[in-house]
Order: structure tokens, then C-alpha cells, then sequence
């Protein structure tokens, strides 16, 4: 939401105009509620940009909102969960009225502050009304172990006490995240790494929707729906979410990774910002890539294999394509699986390893990835009887690739194969297809048959020259 964006003409601008249009005070959870339900009737995707919930997580969250329940998502790093708790604001109305000039957003025909309640009675009809969007009704916050009580629900305001205010008057208090997210969403992402200190003064918020400020309690009848999301292991090691806040959240939301091939190549074609073409069935390489990483004893599995990992192995991918189209001045820029080995190196360092493995990390994921690309050869090249390929191999055709070798070259090595044909078609690759796409199809094709030992490979250490032979 920019600051240009305006609120649609015609609208009320005042309590008195906004009586007579019939608009009335609605709590947040019954206007998310209400929305929701109008989504589902209409067949309409309430969760944009989501992948791989449907028949999960999504319903369970919509238990809980139609329940008007606070949440905690709970699940391993990298699962969506952030994602998801911003989408939930896609369910509030568009655009919302506010008192103008108030502090909170207050809806014009329900003050809650003690100085709106003054100005509605001084104004009555006329009462000034501006208009929020929702992008502005959401309001989150990364909890840390520095964050205060004055940062979530408020402070007294030194300036106001200093222009002649006593400290019991409320309009002396500088108001935190919460109440300024009035009629809102508020979004805790890790709430165990709040301190147990800070964690207790949201207990009052979540119950009796009322703010304690140094002693100096305030009641505020706050109207928000608060979310939060946490680490399974954060209940145990970093911190935990206290006993009595935790009672108070009405549901709690267990994440997962993607539970298909299919859905991990979504998540990365959805999240990825691929800067060279990257097919489809690198995707499936990468992605099966980070299944086996998930299943792996030598991986932290309590610290997960986050879904930012396949993307950013994508993205890895489509570089070092990138890479050699211009060293080479191939056009346009295609991934091949010779790229694919830029991943353990580049990558390594987002990933915990179990105590132990000590300098054997880049041999693990090697051996991972080499089975992943041997999983993706398998699925699109059973009962495909490639021995004419391996045949011309043996008998002199070396093929040599690298990040210096354009696919023309690759292609070049090989005598015209009606099995080559075949290869590219079960890739979805034609015959008029660029070169680079249709080399990247037979390297597949190469790699399945050294990864079966029925040819030999020879690698350069530096990663220069990649040579395929009997």
C-alpha cells in the first residue's frame, strides 16, 4: 500500500454521514468472519500466493478465524508461516473508517480513547472521518529479547507530562504496537523469544482487552485479532511461550513443508527470481534435492530445511547460467544440469549439520543432489531404452560440457540419435527449441547414465571442463 493510494470518492466524511449511510461498528473478528465466509460461498481463494495447504493447514486456520480465535502458527523455519499470517489481512474490508486525527483507529460511531470520546461529544454529527485501507490494519512486529513493554503496549509520554499533564491523566501515555493496531491485526512472528516478562503483559490485551501503563491501568475495550507464529524448538530451547498467555490463544496451527514434489516446485516457480531460464525439470531436481535433505540423518533436522533453501538454489541455478551465457555469448541464457553443481558450495552455509560431520558437509549434499537428479532421469525416462546413446559414447563420441561449453557444442558431440528425440519430447522440449534447452535434455539424459554406471565422467576440480565417455 503506497501513501498515494486514496480512499474512492463518495464515502462519508463525517459521523453524521456515515449514521445516515448505515455503516456500523463491526469488531475485527466478525468482519474477518463475515469475509471469509463470503469467499468461500463464492468459490473465491481467500489465501493468495499460498501453496501446498489446502487440505491442511487452510482449514484448520479457518476453523479458527470463523471461531474468532487468536492463533499461533507453530512449525520449522521456512514453512510459509509469516507468509501466511499476512494474508489473513487480505481479509479485512478494503477500506475501514477512522476518526481523523485520532491516535488509534477508532470507528467514529465507537471512541474508545478518552480525547475521541470528548471531540464526538463537541462535534456529534460533525465528526471528522477519514478512511483506512486494510494494508494499514495490520501491524507486525519480530519479537526479540530487547523488545519492551513500551514497544507492544506503551509508555507515558515524558513531552505530555513536561507540557503540565499529571502522570494519572491517560492522555499522558504514548501508545505501542497493540493499541495502535485498534480494530486491526497484530502479528508476533517468534513470540517465545519475547522475555516471560513482556509476554505477561499482553495477557490483559488477549482477556480483558484493557492496557496497563507503569501501574496506570487503562481501559481500552482493544478490538484485534492478535497472531503469532513459533519454532517447535522454542518451547524448549530459545524460550517458550508462558503457560497462561499460551491458554489464552484460542487455536494453534501446525505448518508443514510441502508435502508433494509437485507442491515444492510450485512454492520455488511461485517464490524464485529467476534471472535465466531454469525448465521444469531442474525444478524437480532441486526440489527433490530438498525433500532428501529433509530425510537426511546427517542434516539438523530440528533446525529444518527451510523452503527459502530450493529458491535460493533456483536462483543459484539460473546465475550460473546467466554466467555462462556471457562468457560464452550464448543467447538466450538456459540452465543445463552442469549447473547444478554451483549449489553445494554456494549453499552450504544455510544448512545445520548433525555434530560429527565435521568436513564431509559439500560430500553429503553431492551425494544428495546426484540422487535427486537419478530420482528426476527415473521418473521421465522409464522404459526408455537409452543403450543407442551410451553406444555412441563408447565408440568415440565424447561430450564435453562446463560453464564455457554453449549447448550447441554439447549437442555438436552427439551424431543425429532418434533416441535424442525422445529424450527431449518426455522433457517437453521440441525439435525447434533453443539449443541450450534441448542440450540441457540429452546432459539429463548423460548424467542418468553416469549416475548408473554405464558411463564414465571426468570432472575438472576447478569446475571448468565436465567430459562424458566409456
Amino acid at each position: 500500500m503506497t501513501g498515494e493510494a486514496r480512499a474512492p470518492e463518495g464515502l462519508p466524511r463525517t459521523a453524521g454521514e456515515l449514521r445516515a449511510g448505515g455503516y456500523h461498528p463491526r469488531g475485527v473478528k466478525t468482519e474477518i468472519r463475515e469475509n471469509l465466509l463470503a469467499a468461500l460461498r463464492e468459490g473465491r481463494n481467500p489465501w493468495p500466493g499460498i501453496v501446498g495447504f489446502d487440505r491442511t493447514v487452510r482449514p484448520q486456520l479457518e476453523r479458527a478465524l470463523l471461531a474468532g480465535h487468536d492463533v499461533v502458527l507453530l512449525g520449522e523455519r521456512g514453512q510459509g508461516k509469516t507468509r501466511l499470517l499476512r494474508t489473513i489481512a487480505g481479509l479485512l474490508d478494503e477500506w475501514t473508517p477512522v476518526i481523523a486525527g485520532a491516535e488509534l483507529g477508532e470507528h467514529p460511531l465507537d471512541p474508545i480513547t478518552p480525547e475521541s470520546r470528548r471531540r464526538a461529544v463537541e462535534l456529534g454529527d460533525d465528526l471528522p472521518v477519514a478512511w483506512r485501507h486494510r494494508s494499514e490494519r495490520y501491524a507486525e512486529k519480530l519479537a526479540t529479547p530487547d523488545t519492551s513493554v513500551g514497544d507492544l503496549i506503551g509508555d507515558v509520554d515524558p513531552v505530555k507530562v513536561a507540557a503540565g499533564r499529571t502522570l494519572g491523566d491517560p492522555e499522558t501515555i504514548h501508545f505501542g504496537l497493540v493499541p495502535r493496531a485498534h480494530r486491526g491485526i497484530v502479528a508476533i512472528n517468534e513470540l517465545p523469544d519475547l522475555a516471560e516478562r513482556i509476554q505477561v503483559a499482553l495477557l490483559n490485551v488477549m482477556e480483558e482487552r484493557d492496557i496497563q501503563v507503569r501501574g496506570y491501568t487503562l481501559r481500552l475495550p482493544l478490538d484485534v485479532l492478535l497472531v503469532a507464529t513459533s519454532n517447535p524448538e522454542d518451547y524448549t530451547n530459545r524460550g517458550r511461550i508462558i503457560t497462561p498467555l499460551k491458554d489464552r490463544f484460542g487455536a494453534e496451527v501446525c505448518t508443514h513443508y510441502p508435502l508433494t514434489v509437485a507442491a515444492e516446485i510450485d512454492v520455488i516457480k511461485q517464490e524464485a527470481d529467476l534471472i535465466a531460464e531454469v525448465g521444469d525439470p531442474l525444478l524437480e531436481v532441486l526440489a527433490r534435492f530438498v525433500r532428501n535433505l529433509r530425510d537426511s540423518s546427517a542434516i539438523d533436522q530440528r533446525s529444518g530445511v527451510s523452503a527459502r533453501f530450493a529458491v535460493a538454489a533456483a536462483e543459484t541455478v539460473s546465475a550460473a547460467a546467466l554466467r555462462r551465457s556471457a562468457l560464452v555469448g550464448e543467447d538466450p541464457p538456459i540452465a543445463r544440469p552442469i549447473d547444478l553443481e554451483a549449489v553445494p558450495g554456494v549453499l552450504r552455509g544455510k544448512l545445520e549439520f548433525e555434530s560429527g560431520e565435521e568436513g564431509r558437509e559439500t560430500e553429503h549434499l553431492t551425494h544428495l543432489l546426484r540422487r535427486a537428479v537419478a530420482e528426476t532421469a527415473k521418473a521421465h525416462f522409464a522404459g526408455l531404452d537409452l543403450r543407442p546413446l551410451v553406444d555412441v559414447v563408447v565408440d568415440g563420441h565424447l561430450v564435453a560440457t562446463g560453464e564455457r561449453v554453449p549447448g550447441a557444442e554439447v549437442l555438436g558431440a552427439l551424431p543425429e540419435l532418434p533416441v535424442l528425440h525422445e529424450v527431449a519430447a518426455r522433457l517437453d522440449v521440441g525439435p525447434n527449441d533453443p539449443s541450450g534447452r534441448i542440450a540441457a535434455a540429452v546432459e539429463l539424459a548423460l548424467e542418468s547414465l553416469y549416475l548408473a554406471r554405464r558411463l564414465a565422467k571426468d570432472s575438472e576440480d576447478n569446475g571448468g571442463m565436465t567430459v562424458y565417455g566409456p
